[in-house]
């Protein structure tokens, strides 16, 4: 089983030219991926006030088991905001470590080229997009049914719709069709409510240093 930052790197590739959409959108949500995955795996748990730990056993993941040390080292009482805010640091580590994951499963692979015989471009084309589908037909499916969703499809929908991927699968029309099942679908989980929470104050960021004065 793909774990969410792998599905979330699938949903945020580009076939055609084997790079990915949304990077820096990506990077909270890939902090959230790992939290999610982490709470469904009995590690962790939080309520609207705190984040703690339940079980430190490794789970054989290392993208997971780097952060579960992580939160186990640290002392004192943190939210699932805070975290989000302190692991969305550690963004490019994530996303390296699940395509370098998507790499070993024999999903992608990793061709490296020369632009005019100087600058080094890398892409990474997709040799087996089946995964890639059946995550963007769970997705499909459970938006356009009433069906009570599982957990994991949950927090796959919560992640895809923060950092704006829904958009790559969807069309306008279609997405705002589902509007009202998405934000009930996100509703579910407290740190999908988070992901997005601070993935939309990071945008808020930016959007006003890039209107700044220089």
């Amino acid at each position: 089983m793909l774990t969410f930052a792998e599905e979330l790197l699938l949903l945020s590739h580009d076939e055609k030219t084997g790079h990915f959409y949304n990077v820096s959108d990506a990077m909270p949500a890939l902090a959230g991926a790992v939290l999610m995955e982490l709470a469904l795996r009995g590690r962790i748990d939080t309520d609207l006030d705190k984040l703690m730990v339940v079980d430190s056993t490794p789970t054989g993941e290392p993208v997971l088991d780097g952060i579960l040390a992580q939160i186990v080292a640290e002392p004192g009482t943190h939210s699932t905001d805070d975290w989000l805010d302190f692991l969305k640091h550690n963004g490019q580590d994530i996303h390296d470590a699940a395509l370098k994951r998507l790499i070993e499963r024999g999903i992608l692979r990793r061709e490296e080229n020369r632009l005019l015989w100087v600058f080094g471009t890398r892409r990474y084309p997709m040799i087996e997009n089946r995964e890639q589908q059946e995550v963007k037909l769970r997705i499909a499916a459970l938006l356009m049914s009433d069906e009570i969703p599982d957990a994991r499809d949950v927090v796959i929908v919560a992640l895809a719709d923060a950092c704006g991927l829904l958009e790559h699968i969807f069309s306008q029309d279609e997405l705002q069709h589902s509007r009202a099942r998405i934000d009930q679908i996100v509703k579910l989980d407290l740190i999908g409510q988070a992901v997005r929470a601070a993935i939309q104050e990071l945008r808020e960021q930016t959007i006003a240093l890039a209107s700044y004065p220089s």
